[in-house]
């Protein structure tokens, strides 16, 4: 396992934007499959995006889609989740998620890792 460390949460206005960053530390972090997932209060944890270990390939939910970006910085041990056009809906707790693999799951039992937590807060 990695052990995994989530920051850049806080409250924005609607439309604005934020970086949320995960650290990881432990083992090597290029060999790990990274995943943001999202969770409000009284709901399942749902996928966000994710980044396959080595050919790039990423995967977004559809709210996701061409409003947030998850890229990863391999010599920084740093996964990224670049978030725009922020709305209220968006309000959550973010996770960061690893699993020993190449593929790019949405379901959270295949993830291995799994950080704290960082919250988002949108106001409309």
């Amino acid at each position: 396992q990695v052990h995994l460390v989530e920051s850049g949460g806080g409250l924005v206005q609607a439309g604005d934007s934020l970086r949320l960053s995960c650290a990881a530390s432990g083992r090597t972090f290029s060999g790990y499959t990274m995943a943001w997932f999202r969770q409000v209060p009284g709901k399942e944890r749902q996928f966000v995006a994710g980044l396959s270990r080595s050919d790039g390939d990423t995967a977004y939910s559809d709210s996701a889609k061409g409003r947030f970006t998850i890229s990863r910085d391999n010599a920084e041990n740093t996964v990224y989740l670049r978030m725009n056009s922020l709305k209220p809906e968006d309000t959550a707790v973010y996770y960061c998620a690893a699993r020993d693999g190449n593929v790019i799951f949405i379901s959270t039992r295949q993830y291995d890792s799994w950080g704290q937590g960082t919250q988002v807060t949108v106001s409309s």
